[in-house]
């Protein structure tokens, strides 16, 4: 297996939820630091949301491996960011048998 070419620059985000004072809560993104990554397009698709075009499309980002536990090991429900463009995590798996890669399978939804 070759090596990933680790090219673009990626901001790893956590959500973090505050209540509203109303029974509810607020939720913001807080940047938990930079990953260098390799990021492949999969697949694509186009639904309609409330009458509104969506664009779906899921990538493949490798990323270097991370201990189980650390703050930077991308976790399903995080996400990557890069500029304006967010990359929702649905998934991670050791990429190799001694984890120093991880494959994040990640969907982009943009409003057209």
């Amino acid at each position: 297996m070759k090596a990933p070419r680790l090219n673009r620059k990626l901001v790893l985000e956590a959500p973090v939820r505050s209540a509203d004072g109303a029974g509810g809560y607020t939720e913001t993104w807080e940047a938990l630091g930079t990953l260098w990554a390799e990021v492949t397009a999969r697949s694509g698709s186009e639904r309609a949301i409330a009458g509104i075009p969506v664009s779906r499309v899921s990538y493949r980002i490798v990323v270097r491996g991370a201990s189980e536990g650390s703050s930077m090991r991308p976790a399903p429900d995080q996400r990557f960011r890069e500029g304006n463009r967010r990359f929702v995590i649905r998934a991670v798996a050791e990429r190799d048998p001694r984890g120093q890669y991880l494959t994040c399978f990640v969907d982009e939804e943009v409003a057209a």
